[in-house]
């Protein structure tokens, strides 16, 4: 029987903790052994050939669940503006992302676990069923064993074609009302204090919400936390949140890796 990534036992949870590397920060060595899943940027909006193959080389001697990290095609915005494409060339993004790294992860010797989208078109997946449809698509054609990790539309689209799924939370992002993330446009979008990540965190898994920037306690499912590796804090966030998980006897292993 297919477990889901977040499982109770009588005394144990297990949550996967991923971090988007790949990204030319020069954090990744140092995040890698305190997380669970890499999502690796594909050359869309940061990476090339050689940091894939290095960043798969250092997830694989962490073990490390390996996923590809697709954006738009948008280096000079880091891929965080939206554009608006057709269908068809959303699919031809993402397939041809997913299979560039694919291909150097079966090189290596591994299979790619899990997708997962960056930036904008993350959040304007996230907010458009057609996006999150065509997506959802687009990964299954590649490998119909990847699972995807997203919000709440993601994995409904995905549910419904049958793909595996992990809903995804951020330990270093505010949220608005709606579930939505609140825009980095904003004052405050972003958490930069490790102690207010491991209450956000905590609460996440143990109560099942997440408080607002308006201060309002809104229903979020944790199956897979995400720290954005590219934040001025992601280290100390990656550190400190797997100790306190270690600490609470938490689980810490990829989505469907039992």
């Amino acid at each position: 029987m297919t477990k889901k990534a977040l499982i109770t036992t009588a005394e144990k949870i297990s949550i996967d903790l991923n971090c988007d590397l790949g990204e030319g920060t020069g954090n990744d060595a140092a995040i890698m052994p305190f997380i669970s899943s890499a999502n690796i940027a594909c050359g869309y909006h940061a990476g090339d050939t050689d940091t894939m193959k290095a960043t798969v080389e250092l997830a694989l001697r962490h073990q490390v669940a390996i996923g590809a990290h697709p954006s738009f095609q948008d280096r000079d915005n880091f891929g965080r503006t939206d554009i608006q494409l057709p269908m068809r060339e959303i699919y031809d993004l993402v397939t041809k992302q997913v299979d560039s790294l694919a291909a150097i992860t079966q090189k290596a010797g591994a299979r790619l676990h899990h997708v997962k989208l960056h930036g904008a078109l993350y959040n304007m997946a996230a907010r458009t069923k057609t996006i999150s449809a065509i997506i959802a698509l687009a990964v299954k054609d590649v490998d119909e064993d990847l699972v995807l990790y997203g919000s709440r539309l993601m994995i409904t689209e995905a549910k419904k074609i049958g793909l595996k799924t992990a809903s995804e939370v951020f330990a270093d992002r505010r949220y608005n009302e709606d579930g939505s993330l609140v825009s980095r446009k904003v004052a405050m979008a972003v958490i930069d204090s490790t102690e207010a990540s491991i209450q956000q965190v905590m609460q996440m898994i143990r109560k099942g919400t997440v408080t607002t920037i308006d201060e309002t306690e809104i229903p979020i499912q944790a199956e897979t936390i995400c720290i954005h590796g590219d934040g001025p804090h992601a280290i100390d966030f990656a550190r400190a949140i797997h100790a306190y998980l270690s600490k609470e006897k938490f689980i810490i292993t990829a989505p469907f890796q039992h």
